[in-house]
């Protein structure tokens, strides 16, 4: 006899589907994510941590699970839930079908369930904690989502930070050769000459960041998310890095008094959380939205240009940019609905972007903000 599965919300919605990947519950905040492909992207980004994601586009699994799109060691998500999941994938790169890699991942997921309507559901209503059963009793699934903790004020970074700091090489994909280990200080195209020395705060650090820094001339060391300002600057690197993570940023307050301590130190550049955190540690706020940006097709206006940077974004917190007053200013904004995208400080070598410069659905739109980071490092050494 086929398995059941449901979702239900905690506003007591349900949607029934087919169970594939890990047969458990679970339990997380639904989100909804746009992207019409990079699935398996989606599922190691870190920043997933603590929540489901539902896919809008309706056929999910054709290209299977490959060894070199990862993100991360492993998936953060809680669960999975499509529309149409494709068993049988074609993609000369695939190693195995999305169901083997969940299932082997421990990471549960629902198919055949109405996506559109669970979609229109959230932005009505906003994102919601949702609980997964298989056979299970609707009522009681209620009740557990409803007793269920919610993800905000949650430290969710230690769940997803590296246990100890580590180098990375890495850098960009080649076609014939797969990603190129880069001599230390030699950038993919020979520019750049000089080392700069940087260190990556982990707050859940998505792979291809570090390939973007590496490739951008830089030598990078990933330091977990609680290591402190003093063993930071003990380390004299050219500059710091705030990477993107999981969660809500006043959950980390640990984070913001290290970010705190090193503003006056060396040029900083933050991604997503590391921009959440950063504007908390020059004494902002920060606030949640109805049910977030996540996917790859956000538009961006770069306020300097004018330009719109197609951008791939996975965030449910924004910086309330007026809340910190003339110490930064405003340079890119979400064309959707307003909200900041990215700011710099007006007088120290710092600046950050909610979304993610690394990912390529431009495909190369935002790519320049590594290069401005490093030649922030650069003017910085040369004083």
């Amino acid at each position: 006899m086929a398995k059941k599965g449901i979702l239900v919300l905690e506003d007591g919605s349900s949607f029934v589907g087919k169970p594939f990947g890990a047969m458990r519950k679970a339990v997380g905040e639904v989100v909804f994510n746009t992207s019409m492909f990079g699935y398996q992207e989606i599922l190691t980004d870190s920043s997933y941590k603590g929540q489901m994601v539902v896919m809008t586009y309706p056929l999910i699994g054709v290209v299977g699970i490959n060894y070199e799109d990862l993100e991360s060691q492993r998936p953060a998500v809680e669960a999975f839930l499509v529309r149409e999941y494709q068993n049988k994938p074609s993609n000369w790169r695939s190693r195995k079908t999305l169901d083997e890699y969940l299932t082997e991942q421990d990471i549960p997921g629902l198919e055949q369930i109405d996506t559109r309507a669970l979609t229109i559901h959230l932005r009505n209503h906003g994102a919601m904690m949702g609980i997964i059963g298989i056979d299970c009793d609707e009522a009681d699934l209620l009740r557990q989502v409803r007793e269920a903790p919610r993800i905000d004020g949650r430290d969710l970074v230690s769940e997803v930070t590296c246990k100890r700091s580590y180098s990375w090489a890495q850098g960009n994909w080649n076609l014939d050769g797969g990603y190129v280990n880069y001599p230390r200080g030699v950038a993919n195209d020979g520019s750049f000459e000089a080392i700069h020395r940087i260190i990556a705060m982990d707050f859940g650090i998505k792979y291809n960041i570090l390939r973007q820094l590496t490739a951008s001339g830089c030598e990078v060391e990933v330091v977990p998310a609680h290591m402190n300002a003093e063993k930071i600057m003990a380390k004299e690197p050219d500059g710091i890095f705030l990477s993107n993570g999981p969660g809500d940023p006043e959950g980390v307050p640990y984070a913001i008094e290290t970010v705190r301590k090193l503003l006056m130190y060396r040029p900083i550049f933050g991604i997503c959380l590391g921009h959440q955190i950063l504007g908390l540690a020059l004494g902002g706020r920060t606030y949640k939205l109805k049910f977030g940006h996540h996917g790859g097709n956000q538009p961006v206006k770069n306020l300097s240009n004018g330009k719109i940077e197609i951008t791939a974004q996975n965030h449910n917190y924004v910086v309330d940019i007026d809340s910190i007053g003339s110490a930064v200013e405003l340079t890119h904004t979400n064309c959707n609905d307003g909200t900041v995208e990215g700011m710099k400080h007006t007088s120290l070598p710092i600046f950050s972007v909610q979304y993610h410069p690394e990912a390529s659905p431009g495909p190369h739109d935002s790519h320049y903000l590594f290069k401005q980071f490093t030649q922030m490092v650069a003017a910085w050494k040369k004083t």
